[in-house]
């Protein structure tokens, strides 16, 4: 690792600034578990290190009955499990924070530390997807905000300006009678970054599916919504025929990469498989209850 300039700004326009001079050899750190493990693999060699940590604008959690949850960058994966706040207003939120990596990276990593990484392996993404999450970016030039989906690009590749730092993640009031799940496949009991995820968020009554939003993820390149398959939910009992159709429209609908770990038509099927098993968890439902063998 090479030695490197480290800097504490104290406002978000400092914070800019420093990027602005500095460039492609300046890199913000917030919890580090990232960065430092670019670093020490030479991935990475920037000269100087911008830290967030004493930007009050970056922390804290509370909500507004208007506007929603914010989530200030700064907090860590931890600290959004543990938040009364988000398991009242975004229960599966707090579910995915609590199985985040492992307890080293939720102790230490940050939730914006982890949507600027833009790993398209990570669970924050496509769970906040499914909840119609944005972003709120600072810069000199003052702040603006983007949904997830115009936040993620591509492979560890977002939306941010070079000058840009990412201030917190906003999440809507969501409709009386939502539910959610998020559901991820681990491909050995050893690894801690998903092959699949999906994240489903709707409105039910009963059986009954009114509104869903639902996000696949770790198997594409960024976190994908499936508009047909959340169309053909919405308004109908979801039931064992229901949920097999779903998750054959999803398996068709997504573009899986193939590497590695899994070849993309192996991904594919486990989008399949997992989609099911997480409208069976939202439904209560049997999805072998009237299939055929």
């Amino acid at each position: 690792m090479r030695e490197f300039d480290f800097a504490e700004p104290r406002s978000v326009e400092e914070a800019s600034q420093l990027l602005a001079a500095h460039g492609d050899d300046a890199r913000i750190i917030a919890g580090g578990s990232a960065l430092m493990l670019a670093m020490r693999q030479r991935m990475l060699a920037p000269t100087c290190l911008i830290s967030v940590a004493k930007l009050p604008r970056l922390h804290g959690i509370d909500f507004d009955p208007r506007q929603g949850l914010r989530i200030g960058a700064m907090n860590r994966h931890i600290d959004v499990a543990r938040s009364e706040l988000v398991k009242k207003h975004a229960p599966v939120l707090a579910r995915m924070a609590s199985q985040v990596a492992n307890p080293q990276v939720r102790n230490q990593g940050t939730i914006g530390g982890n949507l600027c990484y833009a790993d398209p392996s990570t669970d924050p993404p496509g769970c906040l997807m499914a909840l119609d999450a944005s972003v709120v970016l600072g810069s000199t030039r003052g702040e603006r905000e983007l949904s997830m989906e115009e936040f993620l690009v591509d492979y560890y590749t977002t939306a941010m300006e070079p000058d840009e730092v990412l201030l917190e993640i906003r999440v809507p009031v969501q409709a009386p009678g939502t539910q959610g799940a998020y559901t991820r496949f681990l491909r050995t009991a050893a690894e801690h970054r998903p092959l699949v995820s999906v994240a489903l968020v709707v409105q039910m009554e009963g059986q009954i599916c009114r509104q869903a939003r639902l996000a696949v993820g770790a198997s594409t390149p960024i976190p994908t919504r499936l508009r047909r398959a959340e169309d053909w939910l919405r308004g109908r009992a979801v039931n064992a025929e229901l949920a097999a159709q779903v998750a054959d429209i999803v398996a068709e609908d997504i573009q899986p990469v193939s590497d590695l770990r899994g070849s993309s038509e192996f991904r594919r099927e486990m989008v399949r498989t997992v989609t099911r098993r997480t409208l069976a968890q939202l439904f209560g439902i049997d999805i072998n209850e009237g299939v055929a063998a």
